[in-house]
């Protein structure tokens, strides 16, 4: 490997960052900065790039967000937060539960962080001032639990992580120390988060409960009323039937997950016109506003991305960190360690999809060597760069949750920190207990 090319592909895009360049200009002006520096032809650029955004499962990204967006309109999110709520009762923080209860029912359907936050956060937040939460709190408890729509499956990030490891086979002398490993599918990776996600709400669940205890925030009701329940299901169940319909037919094999996110947008069209009568002309055309920009900005960071992670490959960068690692400690729980707080130290700079696409290229092939399955490898980085979303400067679910709660994001960043805590703590146990990720997908035969 030379080690100019490197200076020249990492110098430039920290260069261009540190000047305040978007990071899809950072990337594309280094990988191209690069390929001319090799003598390569600049047209290979493009067509590596134009190739990345070609892909059939990519398709699912654009349906995604767009489902997840008409799911806000159709009146669906709001009746999965009364379902939460009724379940919540007389538990203490109930609505600080309940918070965490509905972004798990609303990540099931949007796979995004800050639409899970936005759809919740507009019900939930003034619902816990009413009841005298403080705003800061709930804001925080709210873009805390934002960050499990991105981990609870349908996920984006999984669909970018996917996309991205699915063309890195493992090299030959991992295959010679290790034997041939599973293979990596955008369906395996959605099975694999469903414990994960679980582990996570019960880290934020926990410590919601104990400082709800000690603010002295009670419950809903005093006991649990089944007749509320029995209505919210009712007057909900074509909202409960939305993550069953799309999960369900990922894993029985009915469609793919690009065919289900397709299914998702037609069946919330149908619930929002004909069954909940909520979805109008106006914010239905919204949602193509909000799809067209979201998929536009994601897009034109994979297009770069793909370019400079195959130079990466190429480079053989990511060989040389793993023997790097290698020769510091061949203790797995060590270099889990270490990967884990780079990755939370990436996820507070760098946007989500954009670390994963950087960062998946050299990853993978250090947990090959080390005999880590792909899957395992895709829900830890995943599940760790959810952490970003909650912790400043960029934190996405805090802008939106200050957006909506109306307290600054240096108070909700404050009060975010015990959740972010035990986010980590669960993000070790998910790392260091594979099977957390992996008994599910190898009981269904994935």
């Amino acid at each position: 490997m030379d080690s100019t090319i490197i200076y020249i592909l990492f110098g430039s895009f920290l260069l261009l960052l540190l000047l305040g360049a978007p990071i899809t200009v950072s990337l594309g002006v280094a990988a191209l900065a690069t390929y001319l520096a090799i003598g390569e032809n600049p047209m290979a650029f493009v067509q590596i790039a134009f190739t990345s955004v070609g892909s059939f499962p990519l398709m699912a990204l654009p349906a995604f967000i767009l489902a997840g967006a008409l799911m806000e309109a159709a009146g669906i999110s709001k009746r999965l937060v009364d379902i939460a709520e009724a379940f919540a009762g007389p538990v203490t923080g109930g609505l600080g539960a309940a918070t965490v209860f509905a972004c798990m029912f609303f990540g099931a359907i949007s796979g995004s962080g800050p639409a899970t936050t936005a759809a919740v956060g507009m019900l939930m937040i003034p619902a816990m001032a009413n009841r005298g939460y403080d705003r800061g709190y709930a804001s925080a408890v709210t873009a805390s639990s934002g960050g499990l729509g991105v981990v609870i499956p349908p996920s984006i990030p999984m669909v970018i992580f996917g996309i991205s490891g699915m063309g890195l086979q493992p090299p030959p002398e991992a295959v010679a120390m290790h034997g041939s490993f599973q293979t990596l599918s955008i369906p395996k990776l959605f099975i694999a988060g469903i414990f994960p996600g679980i582990v996570l709400a019960t880290s934020i669940l926990t410590i919601n409960y104990f400082i709800s205890r000690k603010r002295g925030y009670s419950g809903l009701t005093d006991k649990w009323s089944f007749p509320d329940i029995r209505h919210a299901l009712k007057k909900g169940i074509w909202s409960m039937l939305a993550p069953i319909i799309i999960l369900g037919g990922i894993y029985t094999g009915l469609f793919t997950p690009t065919e289900s996110a397709i299914v998702a947008i037609f069946y919330t069209l149908i619930v929002g016109i004909f069954l909940h009568k909520e979805l109008k002309f106006k914010p239905a055309l919204r949602t193509l506003e909000t799809t067209t920009w979201i998929t536009g900005r994601v897009l034109l960071i994979l297009f770069t991305a793909t370019v400079f992670g195959r130079l990466l490959v190429e480079q053989r960068v990511p060989a040389h960190i793993a023997e790097g690692m290698l020769n510091l400690t061949d203790n797995l729980y060590l270099i889990w360690a270490m990967i884990i707080f780079f990755l939370l130290f990436v996820g507070m700079f760098m946007e989500t999809l954009a670390a994963i696409m950087i960062l998946t290229p050299v990853l993978l092939p250090i947990m090959y060597m080390l005999g880590v399955d792909p899957v395992h490898v895709g829900i830890v980085v995943v599940c760790t760069l959810a952490v970003g979303f909650q912790t400043p400067p960029l934190g996405e679910n805090l802008f939106v949750a200050s957006g909506i709660g109306g307290s600054s994001i240096e108070e909700i960043s404050v009060k975010a920190l015990p959740f972010a805590a035990g986010a980590i703590i669960a993000i070790f146990i998910i790392a260091y207990f594979p099977q957390i990720s992996l008994w599910l997908p190898s009981l269904l035969g994935y």
